[in-house]
C-alpha cells in the first residue's frame, strides 16, 4: 500500500467484518404482523467499525478478518480499498459465507431484537491465519481483538502481541461472548466492557455467578455516579487483579469509568512504537493544545499500589442512533494512544467520536472534523473526575 509520506505504524485489528442489515419500524410493532419503516445495509461488525473509526482519525489499521466472494463480502472490501486500507489481512474463499446481522430497532433508536450469523469469523480467522500476521503484530502499537473471534484464536492473537511485547485491547462484543477473557486475561491491557459485560467478565474468571447485572429501572437514572461506581467496583476490581491493566466501563449517556491499578505511582502510556500519521500528529497537536495531559491526575503519589478510577461524562447529544457509539468510543480511544496521546486524553477523544457516532444515520460518521473533535474532547477532559484512588495493601 502507498503511504505517501505517511510512515506510522499500523495498528492491528483482528475480528468481524459483517454485513448489517438495520429495520427500523415507523409506527409500533405488532405481534405475527409487518409494520411500515425502513430497511438500510449498512457495513458492520465490532472490529471493522473500530477500524474505519480510527481511519477517519488518521490512524491506518492493518485488519485481520474473513470475507466471501458473495455480495455482503464485495460491500464490505469496496469502501476498505477505496480508503488505501490494506485488504492483505482479510481472508477470501469462495467457502466462506460472509458475516450477516440482521437488526430491529425501537423508536427510540435503540436495539430491540437482532439475529446474527458469524459463524465464518470463528471458522476462517483460525490461529494458523493469525500467525501469518505475526509481523504486523510485532510492529504495531496496539493490537484490538473482538470477542467474536474463537477461544483458540483469540489466545493466539494475545500470545503473539505477548511475545513481541503489544498492548492488546479486548472488545467483548456481547454479554455471551465477553466470557472468552477468560483464556487470555493474563495477556490482555485494556478492555472495554458494559455494565453487563462487566459482571458477565467479572463472574467468568471468577467461576463463580457471585456478580448480580445492575438493575435498569426507572431508579437507576437517578442513581449517583458515586453509588453505580461502588455498585460496579467488586467486578472492576476481579479484571484488574487478573491482569487487565486498564478497564474502560461503558455507561451510555452517563459517560465511562477509566479504571485501572498504577504500580509506584501513575504509569503514562508509552509512545515509543507509535510513528503517527499526518492526520493523527494534527490530532496530537489539536488535543495537547486544548487539553494537556496530567491536568486529571496531576503528579503521581508515593510509591505504592493504586486502585484508581477516573469519571468522564457525556456531552448532550442529538441522537440519531446509538448503535456505533461503543465501537466509535474504542475507536477514537485507540486511534489517540496510536498518535503519542495519553489514555486519558484518548478517552476524552474517544468519547467525542463516540458522539459525532450517535448525531448520524451511520455506524460511523462520514468523517470527523478534527476542530470539533478537539472541542468536543476538551470539554469532556475538564468535567472528568477522578472518583476513586486508594491503595492496596
Amino acid at each position: 500500500m502507498d503511504r505517501g509520506l505517511d510512515n506510522g505504524a499500523e495498528a492491528v485489528v483482528i475480528g468481524g467484518m459483517v454485513l448489517d442489515v438495520n429495520a427500523t419500524p415507523s409506527t409500533a410493532t405488532n405481534r405475527g404482523t409487518t409494520a411500515p419503516g425502513k430497511i438500510r445495509y449498512a457495513l458492520g461488525g465490532v472490529a471493522r467499525n473500530i477500524a474505519e473509526c480510527m481511519s477517519k482519525l488518521g490512524a491506518k489499521p492493518y485488519m485481520i478478518s474473513a470475507v466471501g466472494f458473495d455480495l455482503a463480502g464485495n460491500m464490505l472490501l469496496e469502501p476498505w480499498r477505496a480508503a488505501g486500507l490494506s485488504v492483505e489481512g482479510i481472508r477470501r474463499s469462495k467457502d466462506i459465507e460472509t458475516a450477516t446481522v440482521c437488526i430491529v430497532f425501537d423508536g427510540r433508536g435503540e436495539l430491540a431484537a437482532a439475529v446474527a450469523s458469524v459463524e465464518s469469523i470463528e471458522k476462517f480467522v483460525t490461529p494458523e491465519w493469525i500467525t501469518n500476521f505475526k509481523n504486523n503484530i510485532c510492529s504495531a502499537p496496539v493490537m484490538m481483538v473482538d470477542a467474536n473471534l474463537s477461544p483458540p484464536a483469540l489466545l493466539a492473537s494475545c500470545q503473539i502481541a505477548a511475545e513481541c511485547g503489544t498492548p492488546v485491547w479486548f472488545e467483548p462484543v456481547s454479554v455471551t461472548k465477553s466470557k472468552r477473557v477468560a483464556s487470555s486475561v493474563k495477556l490482555i491491557t485494556y478492555t472495554s466492557p458494559n455494565e453487563d459485560e462487566l459482571i458477565a467478565m467479572a463472574n467468568a474468571l471468577s467461576s463463580s455467578d457471585k456478580f448480580l447485572p445492575v438493575q435498569k429501572d426507572g431508579k437507576s437514572a437517578r442513581t449517583s455516579i458515586k453509588s453505580l461506581f461502588e455498585r460496579l467496583k467488586p467486578a472492576i476490581w476481579v479484571l484488574l487483579e487478573e491482569g487487565i491493566k486498564v478497564v474502560l466501563v461503558t455507561l451510555g449517556p452517563h459517560g465511562v469509568f477509566l479504571c485501572f491499578k498504577a504500580v509506584d505511582g501513575i504509569k503514562k502510556h508509552d509512545p515509543s512504537k507509535n510513528s503517527p500519521f499526518f492526520f493523527s500528529r494534527k490530532l496530537y497537536e489539536a488535543v495537547n493544545v486544548s487539553f494537556p495531559p496530567d491536568r486529571i491526575l496531576g503528579s503521581p503519589k508515593s510509591k505504592g499500589n493504586y486502585y484508581v478510577a477516573v469519571h468522564f461524562p457525556a456531552l448532550p447529544a442529538s441522537v440519531v442512533t446509538l448503535v456505533g457509539a461503543g465501537d466509535c468510543l474504542v475507536g477514537g480511544t485507540l486511534a489517540s494512544v496510536c498518535s503519542g496521546l495519553d489514555i486519558m486524553q484518548s478517552v476524552a477523544v474517544g468519547m467525542a467520536a463516540a458522539k459525532g457516532a450517535v448525531e448520524t444515520e451511520s455506524t460511523v460518521p462520514v468523517e470527523y472534523q478534527l476542530a470539533r473533535i478537539a472541542d468536543d474532547a476538551g470539554a469532556i477532559y475538564s468535567e472528568a473526575k477522578v472518583i476513586y484512588c486508594e491503595s492496596k495493601l
